[in-house]
C-alpha cells in the first residue's frame, strides 16, 4: 500500500480548509489537504463544467496552490482512522496510508433532511443537495421548483436556480414571521450579510410553512405546503427541501473527539484544539456558522498546530461571527410543525426501506437498527439518524468505518497499515 507523511493533514477543502491550507503551506510545513469532491472550494464555492470558479477560490488557486509542499488530494475518501496519526485514504481508486503530525478537521456540515410523504419521488431533493446538482451542470430551465425548509440557504438555493432558467414557485420557511423579521433587523450589525440578503430577496419568500406531501405517479407533479394548519398545493417539477444544517464530526467521533449532545458539533477550545491532542478543527463541524467564521476558525486552527500564538485580530474576528450565527440558531430553530412526526408509513431510511411506523416502536436507535435494518444502508444512517433524533430525541448515531463506500482492496490494505511506518 502507499504510504505518503506530512506535518499537517486537512480534511475539507471548503473556506476552513483552504485558509488553514493557505497558513501553514505559507509557515513551510508540508500540507495534505484531502476531500472527497474532484475540485477543492467545498458547497459554497463548489465548480462545475458551467461554473468557474468563484473569485476568492480563484485566488487561493493561483497563490497557494503552487505551494510546493502542499500536497491537493481531491476526489479522495477518507477511509478509517486506525489510530497512530494514521488516515487510511482512497485516492484515484488505490489505497494510501496518510501518517501526520497535526490533523486539521474541516469536514463542513450535512443538509438535515426531514422525511414527509412522497420524499422518495424522483424530483425531491435537499435544499443544499439541489443546488449542487445545479452548480454541477444539471439543467432546470423551465422547470417549476419549490424550496422548502429553513434557514438563510433557502434563498440562496432559490437564487441559484433561478439564474439557471427556473420558475421558483416558492421559497418556504418554516420559522415563524416574527422571528425572521427580527433576525432581519439584526442584519444591520452586519452589513455584508444584509446586502446579501437584498440581493437574494424573493417576493415568494412565506414563513411558517411546512411541506406535508409530494405529489406524483413516477416523479414529483405537485407539492402541499401546511401554513398555520391550512395546506396549499402547487404544482411544481421539483422540491428542494432542507431544514438547515448539522455538523459532519464522523471522522471526530471516530478519532475519540468531544462533541456537543444538542447539535452534535466538535468542542474545540479558544485555539480551536479539540479534545484529542494535535487534533484541531474549525469551520461548520464545530457548529454551523457561515463561511466567515469557517474562514477565520481555519486561520486561527493553522496557527495553533503550527505552534503560533493567535492573531488578537482574528480572535475579534471570530467572535464576531460567532455571535452572527448565535442569532441564526436562535431565529431558524425547528418549530413544532416542522418536528412533528409523519404518517407511519412514511419512509424514514430510504436505504432499507424502513417506515417511521416500525422505528417508532422500538426504544432506541440500536434497537430500532438491530431488529428493522434502519441506518445500515449507504449512507450509515446520517439520514435517517439525524431524523430519529428530531423526531424521537435520540442521541445521533455515530458511522463506524468505512466512512464512505471504498473498493475491497482499501479495506484489505488496512490490515497492514502500520507496517510501513513501524517497520
Amino acid at each position: 500500500m502507499n504510504a505518503e507523511q506530512v506535518d499537517i493533514a486537512i480534511v475539507g477543502a471548503g473556506p476552513a480548509g483552504l485558509r488553514a491550507a493557505r497558513i501553514a503551506a505559507q509557515a513551510g510545513a508540508r500540507v495534505a489537504l484531502i476531500d472527497d469532491n474532484p475540485r477543492p472550494g467545498g458547497q459554497i464555492w463548489r465548480q462545475g463544467p458551467t461554473l468557474p470558479p468563484a473569485a476568492q477560490l480563484r485566488q487561493w488557486l493561483d497563490e497557494t496552490c503552487a505551494h510546493p509542499n502542499l500536497v491537493v488530494m481531491s476526489a479522495t475518501k477518507v477511509a478509517a482512522a486506525p489510530g497512530d496519526k494514521l488516515l487510511l485514504l482512497e485516492r484515484e481508486g488505490a489505497p494510501l496510508a496518510l501518517a501526520h503530525s497535526k490533523l486539521i478537521l474541516a469536514t463542513g456540515a450535512r443538509e438535515r433532511l426531514l422525511p414527509f410523504d412522497g420524499w422518495t419521488l424522483p424530483g425531491v431533493t435537499g435544499a443544499g443537495g439541489l443546488q449542487a446538482l445545479i452548480k454541477g451542470g444539471m439543467p432546470v430551465r423551465g422547470e417549476r421548483i419549490v424550496v422548502a425548509g429553513s434557514g438563510p440557504l433557502l434563498l440562496a438555493v432559490a437564487d441559484t436556480a433561478r439564474r439557471r432558467g427556473a420558475h421558483v414557485v416558492a421559497v418556504v420557511e418554516q420559522a415563524p414571521l416574527t422571528r425572521v423579521a427580527r433576525f432581519v433587523a439584526s442584519l444591520a450589525l452586519t452589513p455584508g450579510k444584509l446586502a446579501q440578503a437584498v440581493a437574494l430577496g424573493t417576493t415568494r419568500y412565506r414563513t411558517g410553512g411546512v411541506v406535508v406531501k409530494a405529489h406524483g405517479s413516477t416523479r414529483v407533479e405537485a407539492v402541499t405546503i401546511r401554513t398555520r394548519g391550512r395546506d396549499e398545493t402547487f404544482e411544481a417539477d421539483r422540491i428542494a427541501c432542507g431544514y438547515g444544517l448539522v455538523p459532519n464530526a464522523t471522522l471526530a467521533l471516530a478519532l475519540g473527539c468531544a462533541v456537543d449532545e444538542s447539535d452534535g458539533a466538535i468542542r474545540v477550545d479558544e485555539a480551536q484544539r479539540t479534545s484529542q491532542e494535535d487534533v484541531f478543527a474549525a469551520g461548520e463541524c464545530t457548529g454551523i456558522g457561515g463561511m466567515e467564521l469557517a474562514s477565520v476558525e481555519g486561520a486561527l486552527a493553522a496557527q495553533s498546530a503550527l505552534g503560533i500564538a493567535a492573531d488578537a485580530r482574528l480572535v475579534r474576528e471570530r467572535d464576531r461571527w460567532r455571535a452572527f450565527a448565535g442569532r441564526v440558531a436562535q431565529a431558524f430553530a425547528l418549530g413544532d410543525e416542522a418536528r412533528a412526526v409523519p404518517s407511519p408509513d412514511t419512509l424514514l431510511c430510504r436505504c432499507e426501506d424502513v417506515s417511521i411506523g416500525d422505528v417508532a416502536a422500538h426504544a432506541n436507535w440500536r434497537d430500532a437498527k438491530l431488529q428493522t435494518r434502519c441506518g445500515m444502508g449507504p449512507c450509515q444512517g446520517r439520514m435517517c439518524g439525524e431524523a430519529a433524533s428530531v423526531y424521537f430525541g435520540w442521541p445521533r448515531a455515530a458511522a463506524r468505518p468505512p466512512f464512505a463506500p471504498v473498493r475491497i482492496d482499501t479495506l484489505i490494505g488496512a490490515c497492514d497499515r502500520a507496517d510501513t511506518f513501524r517497520s
